[in-house]
């Protein structure tokens, strides 16, 4: 087994002992299946020339404790991305302070490993490994806008795991400033009498981050590389199963990033247990 395999073991064994007699509720979570017209990471095309993805992912919500573990696979629909598949395990702590007040905040802070299985690896002089670490932080005001608009900061600090990794140059920060609104709309059919679409926008100052598909040859200048336009909805197909569509649109700012403004739909299955 390689140390992505022992990474994912380790990661739920600990995080489900660790609340195993907590009082607070029930383990519950989400299994996720999406396809993505295009993959596109903070910016990258990250699988290059649009070629499309499938990822799976299940989020579990540790106990009613505010702890959470998430386990995503990702892979591209095309041949020749083997190298670029990644298993990305995130552990994950939520809550909210000053709730009922103005400046009430909801955040998470987290830890991300993205591990790439198919990599070619040797060891730590010959550097082939593309793993990458992250940790985060999510701040968002739901109650700061009179009008419904939400909006959030988050923070990101990325590093490669081995330090003459092939990716040794794309560690930095990202600042992501984004807003919310969820406008109602009316159904498309009498038994769903209104319609939820969520809408989203962006922007991004890169500090020098980059994902583990990057070689290190190339250097993200640090800028303000783009900003991310959004809307999706659910669909409740059963008490447990939920269809969301979504469709996306970046304008890219920052050539080391993307010389390209994207456009690309997403389709997600997910299924709450």
């Amino acid at each position: 087994m390689n140390r992505n395999g022992f990474l994912l073991i380790a990661a739920v064994l600990l995080s489900t002992a660790g609340f195993a007699h907590a009082q607070e509720g029930e383990l519950s979570g989400t299994v996720d299946v999406t396809y993505l017209s295009s993959y596109i990471w903070r910016g990258f095309d990250y699988y290059a020339d649009d070629h499309s993805a499938i990822q799976a992912s299940i989020d579990m919500d540790l106990y009613g404790t505010g702890f959470g573990l998430k386990v995503l696979s990702r892979r591209g629909n095309s041949g020749g991305r083997e190298n670029a598949e990644d298993l990305d395990v995130t552990l994950y702590y939520g809550n909210s302070i000053y709730e009922g007040e103005t400046y009430a905040t909801d955040y998470t802070v987290g830890w991300v490993y993205y591990g790439y299985p198919d990599e070619p690896r040797g060891g730590s002089t010959s550097g082939m490994a593309a793993d990458m670490q992250e940790v985060f932080a999510t701040f968002s005001w739901p109650n700061l806008c009179s009008k419904g608009f939400v909006p959030s900061y988050t923070a990101v600090s990325i590093w490669p795991s081995e330090g003459k990794s092939t990716v040794r140059n794309n560690g930095g920060w990202l600042h992501i400033f984004g807003l919310g609104y969820d406008l109602t709309v009316q159904g498309l059919t009498p038994d769903v009498p209104e319609q939820t679409l969520r809408l989203s926008a962006a922007v991004v100052y890169n500090d020098g981050a980059a994902p583990g598909t990057v070689s290190t040859g190339t250097t993200v200048d640090h800028d303000w590389s783009h900003a991310v336009f959004g809307v999706s909805t659910d669909f409740d197909l059963s008490d447990n199963l939920i269809f969301t569509p979504g469709v996306y649109h970046q304008v890219s700012m920052e050539d080391s990033v993307n010389t390209e403004n994207e456009t690309w739909a997403s389709l997600s299955m997910k299924y709450t247990f």
